[in-house]
Order: C-alpha cells, then structure tokens, then sequence
C-alpha cells in the first residue's frame, strides 16, 4: 500500500466518530455530501480518502453506516486493543492517565511512571505511580505498545531513549522539547503552544 498523509488518517478518525454518531441515530446508510459537510472538507474529499484502501459504498445509495465503520476501525488498526504506559505524573499525565475516553477506544493504560517520590504510590482511578527507576524492569515483563511522555523538558529525551531501548517503538510526546529517534519508532508530538499560535494567527488573519 502507499504512504497516506497524515492529513489523510486524521480525516478517516473523523470520519469513524461521526459514522458511530450515525449509527447511534440509527442510520443506516449516508452519502458523501453529510459525511463531507459533517467533517468539514469536500464530498470529493471523502472520496479520495477512502479510495486509497478500496472501494466503498453505491452511486445513488451512499455509504452503509455499519459496514463502512467496522472498514474504518479495521483501517486504522482499532479491531485491537493497546497497552498504553504513562511518563511523567504532572498535570498532564494525570489527566491523560485518568481519561475514560482512551479506553472507550481500545487504548488502556495500564502504568504511570514518575521520578518524583511524593508521587510514586498515588493512586489514580486503580493505578499506582511508580518509580521510573523500575521503568526498563517492568517493560522486560509486561508488554506495551505506545508510552506517552509528559514529563519535564530536560528529562523527554533520556526518558525516551530507555523507552526505546525497552522495545517501545511508538510515542506520543508532551513534552515541549524535539526528541531525537530512530527512524522506525513512531512519534506524535503534542505542542500546546503551537496550536494556540495556529489559533491566533486564524484570528488575526480572519
């Protein structure tokens, strides 16, 4: 299969909830010009997108609803469920950790680690903080697929190399700080200030 844009991908989530919402309001079918509207971006949009990984629906009948989101989660690899590691029990970790809607979607977090030991031994929602210290042990006897990593700054890029020495080979990183990686580790990284300063050059520029 091709490459597909990351721009693309992001589309297809979209395009996932908003068929669960449909199927919510018991729909069966829907053409591309809802799913277009709904999305934000052209029926031809859609289209394209979904023309990358094969051909769906009828002309004249739209899209089924359930057929095209079990298609959807088989794309975007949401048949399974992932084991999801927390870096860094802050502010953001913590509220990363204890989000519901991670798990809704097959993304369970099972470990929060930290360097602080007024952390380590909180609990949160069933967790308990752990010393990062004991971080490449734990990874050596219990598999996990994606660490998200929101910790200070000047610790993102050791905290990800041993990540990354333990087998992790996907990351998303809060972290505001460029990490360094090997080509076949995956990584998303979540700037904050960034998109606040695409919002404020969408204001200024309206």
């Amino acid at each position: 299969m091709r490459k597909i844009a990351e721009s693309t991908v992001r589309r297809l989530s979209l395009y996932l909830r908003l068929l669960e919402e449909f199927g919510g309001q018991g729909k069966e079918t829907v053409s591309s010009e809802v799913l277009a509207t709904r999305a934000g971006t052209t029926s031809a949009q859609v289209r394209k997108d979904l023309s990358f990984f094969g051909s769906f629906g009828k002309r004249g009948l739209g899209y089924s609803v359930p057929e095209l989101t079990v298609r959807l989660r088989d794309i975007l690899g949401l048949k399974r469920s992932y084991q999801v590691l927390v870096v860094g029990a802050g502010k953001i970790g913590s509220a990363l950790a204890q989000y519901r809607g991670f798990a809704e979607r097959g993304f369970r977090v099972t470990a929060v680690y930290d360097a602080d030991p007024g952390k380590v031994g909180l609990r949160w929602n069933g967790l308990v903080v752990r010393d990062v210290r004991q971080l490449e042990q734990d990874l050596a006897r219990d598999h996990m697929d994606i660490a998200i990593v929101s910790t200070p700054p000047n610790a993102a890029q050791e905290v990800t190399d041993r990540l990354v020495r333990s087998g992790i080979r996907a990351i998303l990183n809060f972290a505001p700080v460029q990490l360094v990686l090997p080509r076949d580790v995956a990584v998303k990284n979540v700037n904050m200030a960034l998109e606040l300063e695409t919002l404020s050059y969408a204001l200024r520029h309206r």
